[in-house]
């Protein structure tokens, strides 16, 4: 569903309209991207030899130089957006430290804040506590809860105690049509979602 959304792969049929308007089937990665739609992969990639706030800044959305970006000093409004992200992430007393010294929960963290960093309209996050101790799977279901505040964002996952934190509604999508939807206790009751999953 996500490689469709974002035109990492063409449907043989149908039509997928983001924003009311635009038919995403007939644009490529990077026009899809341009109008908003944001996609975090399973595994987190940052700049390891890069701080966390550096991975921050250079992922702000704005039209920025290369000079601006190596030699001159964020602007006000961007330092109050990084703040403002690191916040969110819970990643302020980390911000000076690298890339490659987080823990792997960190470097989800980290990417999500790249992500809502370039302010796009809908984010896709794919499978972000696959990994995690049970600690850091409960401050990511925090994080993403306060980016919903802000943003859309559509969750693929697996950990039925991480989909319960995040409290949202569900979709069960099976062989790609939708099998069924509402709360988790909703679909998790639901006879069709039973046999497909727990094969009875």
């Amino acid at each position: 569903m996500m490689d469709v959304i974002t035109g990492k792969t063409r449907p043989d049929s149908g039509e997928v309209v983001f924003d009311g308007r635009a038919d995403l089937t007939k644009l490529d990665e990077a026009n899809i991207a341009t109008l908003g739609i944001g996609r975090k992969f399973q595994k987190p990639t940052v700049f390891e030899n890069h701080t966390v706030r550096d991975n921050l800044l250079l992922a702000l959305a704005g039209m920025r130089g290369w000079y601006q970006l190596l030699m001159a000093a964020p602007s006000k409004a961007e330092n109050d957006r990084l703040e403002e992200i690191l916040s969110i992430i819970r990643m302020g007393p980390q911000q000076h430290m690298l890339g490659a010294r987080l823990s792997h929960g960190q470097k989800q963290w980290l990417e999500i804040g790249m992500l809502l960093a370039q302010n796009p309209k809908l984010m896709l996050v794919d499978e972000p506590v696959a990994g995690m101790t049970d600690v850091e799977t409960e401050t990511t279901a925090q994080v993403l809860r306060e980016v919903n505040k802000s943003h859309s964002v559509v969750v693929v996952e697996h950990d039925m105690s991480f989909v319960r934190a995040l409290g949202v509604k569900v979709t069960v999508l099976h062989e790609g049509s939708t099998l069924a939807e509402g709360s988790l206790d909703q679909v998790s009751a639901d006879p069709r979602v039973v046999e497909v999953y727990l094969g009875r």
